[in-house]
């Protein structure tokens, strides 16, 4: 049975492509770019508002880390790894993949607050909320994140998953092309 269920959330919980096997679907991630992080923490307040209807950052599925020493923050989710840990690990297969999106997504009828995704999620992004006793993780708010919608300085957009470093690689380019003009 256990092999069976596992197969279903391959068939059907996986984005592996359009129906009748043509071409991918084109999933969005967030991109965060610390640099323009003031620690405003809006994101945080926006997810908080969406998921549990009150201002509470504490259960926030984003999280702004700061470095007091360096003055940085640091906005920071999960990152809806291909090859998902947490979705391995849940004994009650309660996480799916969204085949809009791509997310990750946590059934709260399926979880049994056991924390064993907690512990597999290499990048600590699963937190458990203790009114519910059932764990929460970022699930792109149905391919509309509200983290991104609140930002003011843009340090958290919601792009093609495939350009997600594009900045980066421009700003290195741009770079480089500055040090051979000199």
């Amino acid at each position: 049975m256990l092999v069976l269920l596992r197969q279903f959330r391959i068939e059907w919980g996986c984005p592996v492509g359009l129906p009748g096997g043509e071409g991918e679907f084109m999933h969005k991630s967030l991109s965060i770019d610390p640099d323009k992080c003031t620690g405003c923490l809006q994101c945080e307040l926006a997810c908080s508002l969406e998921h549990e209807g009150a201002f509470n950052p504490s259960k926030s599925r984003i999280k702004v880390i700061t470095f007091e020493a360096k003055g940085r923050f640091v906005p920071y989710t999960c990152t809806q790894c291909a090859e998902a840990w947490c979705l391995e690990a849940c004994p009650t297969h309660a996480i799916t993949i969204d085949r809009a999106t791509g997310a990750k997504m946590v059934s709260d009828a399926l979880c049994v607050g056991c924390k064993v995704c907690t512990i597999a999620c290499p990048f600590g992004t699963i937190n458990f909320n203790q009114s519910t006793g059932k764990v929460i993780k970022c699930d792109l708010c149905g391919g509309d994140p509200e983290c991104s919608k609140a930002c003011p300085t843009q340090a958290i957009t919601y792009v093609d998953a495939n350009w997600t470093g594009l900045d980066k690689m421009r700003a290195s380019a741009a770079v480089a092309d500055a040090a051979a003009q000199a």
